[in-house]
């Protein structure tokens, strides 16, 4: 049986201060949840987040990180960084990286073999366009992005792995894909799993949501066959918007 796992991608909102009253917020909230948890605030608030998240049942994530160990790259963060820092959990290919900072398949698979090969856990985030929905290639787009996103990662290292399927028309614009639209990738993604590692490892695959998922649609998105979780952006910015998500039965 998979457990749903609920993410928080905060995104460039929040100072250290106002992210620390949030997770305090949240570790109150949550400490009897029945789900597995994450929130991924600011570089700049990692470290402040990590002391208040220590020793809960809340996971620290980070929302991307360098294809590169450390070296001279100006403006980036290491994934030696990150661990240092108590981060367990890192967020790749988001949408936004892929779309608006030009990050292509080959860049964010390098990102997701070098966390694994440190011991992080991987959000692998896959979903297409509106005009690649309507051109009805949601499946090729999805079935590319996951197939490159996890070449070279062995079985062993896909059990550190989580889906979050992101249609990118979805995010930050109210709209939602159908419960019955995201369950059919989800259950596409998780055939596309199983054609690469075996039936087993695509039934212990845990797919999140990961587009406007919101308290008013996440129980009957949650409800579905394939859905796993969400990774919640807005909607992770209050507690009273993302506990009745993380609480969802």
């Amino acid at each position: 049986m998979r457990k749903y796992f609920i993410a928080g991608n905060w995104k460039m909102h929040k100072t250290a201060s106002e992210a620390v009253a949030l997770a305090s917020e949240l570790v109150k909230e949550l400490k009897d949840g029945p789900h597995k948890y994450m929130i991924a605030p600011s570089f700049t608030a990692l470290d402040a987040v990590s002391k208040v998240v220590k020793g809960t049942n809340i996971l620290l994530g980070a929302q991307n990180m360098s294809t590169d160990e450390q070296g001279a790259h100006t403006g980036e963060v290491s994934v030696l960084q990150l661990k240092d820092l108590g981060v367990q959990v890192v967020i790749l290919g988001h949408s936004e990286r892929r779309h608006t900072y030009k990050e292509d398949d080959a860049m964010i698979n390098k990102k997701v073999k070098l966390a694994l090969s440190h011991g992080l856990e991987v959000i692998l985030c896959v979903g297409e366009l509106l005009e690649e929905r309507e051109a009805g290639k949601a499946e090729k787009v999805c079935e590319e992005q996951t197939r490159k996103g996890l070449a070279g990662v062995s079985a062993d290292d896909l059990k550190k792995v989580t889906i979050a399927y992101e249609p990118v028309w979805a995010i930050g614009t109210g709209k939602t894909a159908t419960p019955e639209d995201a369950d059919a990738i989800h259950k596409f993604t998780r055939g596309i799993i199983a054609d690469m590692y075996g039936k087993a490892a695509a039934d212990a695959m845990v797919i999140q949501y990961g587009g406007s998922m919101k308290a008013d649609n996440a129980q009957a998105l949650l409800a579905k066959e394939n859905i796993d979780g969400g990774l919640i952006g807005g909607a992770a910015l209050k507690a009273d918007t993302f506990k009745p998500i993380a609480l969802c039965k």
